[in-house]
């Protein structure tokens, strides 16, 4: 199971709890701290994989709810799985569609037994199980799987908090005697690693006991879900912290779903690997660029006569050929290249951020970076 998928941490900053890795995966290596472009339905909206790969995106994310609706996994699978049917040959993270459930709570009901929904698309009944997600996951051959989770939205009672830390806890028990027992019988599948997930909202107790559980049944790498739902942004902070703080320091630490390039940093400083949001795909398509100077609205009519570059320390291509002005009147006239420009710019100004996170780490330098961040926009 999982045979060629390895962590290791290289660097550690003295100051901060950042670290400095490398996730071996059977489509590659990726380097950690790292941010994966979240592409749902099997593509991060408005780039290619060619975009993707200048960009340096080392992982993406799929969506195990929306690529079973469509095109189905079945179909993905006869075609040599999701890496060969997308044409990107390197790391692929899929989330469990645990999160879309939540999100979508008057389509679905959530029992003992995993979830009953309806499709989004055409109001057709589906089932999830635990072990039915790690099936389909299987099936799209991804480098990490993510087992279902029950995320409860901010705030939530005590009582309902509790409810979906302990069923989280025997669906993440239902998916790994699943997941052990098919590549059992399987020996020729070569599973992708099996990550839990920590629940338990702001309570520290119930994410304490969520992690010590999580780590009890064994899993390749944990995440923290349940964040950056609704909470302030310090609690954010605290809880991705404090859970970090309860992980193993020789495997992989994933915030899911999180968030501005801000909060990149703040969370490397606090101890975590993974990052995937569709902030800068979704901000972009909204004529929202991520900058050194801050965030810009770049339809404002204040960039109509705007000949500079989106951003003047950025080195991407966008960059360096496009103005504001221009950008700004493509949005207006509703061009589709609007979205490219500005969603090509977005993936590069996070993943650069990556970039000098790692730079920072590994120079001994990451406490000077993070103060820096710290005073910027």
């Amino acid at each position: 199971m999982a045979l060629d998928f390895k962590f290791e941490v290289s660097a550690r900053d003295a100051g901060t709890r950042a670290r400095l890795g490398r996730l071996h995966t059977p489509y590659g290596v990726v380097e950690t701290p790292c941010f994966m472009p979240v592409g749902t339905c099997g593509t991060v909206k408005a780039l290619t994989q060619d975009h993707l790969e200048e960009l340096g995106a080392g992982i993406i994310l799929g969506n195990t709810y929306h690529l079973y609706l469509r095109p189905g996994h079945e179909i993905i699978r006869s075609a040599g799985g999701l890496h060969r049917f997308m044409g990107w040959p390197h790391p692929i993270l899929t989330d469990s569609g645990g999160f879309q459930v939540m999100s979508l709570k008057e389509l679905g009901r959530i029992t003992e037994d995993g979830v009953e929904f309806r499709s989004h698309l055409d109001g057709s009944s589906h089932f999830f199980s635990p072990e039915r997600v790690v099936e389909i996951q299987l099936a799209l051959g991804s480098d990490i799987m993510m087992i279902l989770d029950e995320c409860v939205p901010y705030p939530s009672s005590e009582e309902a908090t509790q409810r979906a830390v302990r069923l989280t806890g025997r669906w993440a028990m239902r998916a790994k005697r699943y997941y052990t027992d098919e590549a059992g019988r399987r020996p020729e599948l070569s599973a992708g690693a099996l990550y839990g997930i920590i629940q338990g909202e702001v309570n520290e107790a119930l994410r304490r006991e969520s992690a010590e559980e999580m780590q009890e049944i064994g899993f390749a790498g944990y995440a923290l879900g349940g964040l950056s739902v609704g909470e302030p942004k310090s609690a954010t902070y605290d809880v991705a912290e404090f859970t970090a703080g309860l992980l193993p320091e020789d495997q992989p630490r994933y915030l899911m779903g999180v968030g501005t390039p801000r909060d990149l940093v703040e969370c490397v400083a606090r101890g975590v690997d993974q990052f995937d949001c569709v902030m800068p795909t979704r901000n972009a398509r909204n004529a929202c660029v991520f900058t050194s100077e801050g965030r810009l609205a770049i339809r404002g009519a204040r960039y109509a006569r705007d000949n500079g570059p989106l951003d003047p320390a950025c080195a991407c291509a966008v960059c360096r050929r496009y103005t504001r002005a221009y950008i700004r009147h493509l949005f207006v006239a509703r061009e589709m290249l609007a979205a490219i420009l500005a969603t090509y710019h977005n993936v590069y100004f996070y993943l650069d951020t990556m970039r000098k996170i790692r730079q920072a780490i590994g120079a001994g330098d990451f406490a000077s970076f993070l103060s820096k961040v710290r005073a910027g926009p």
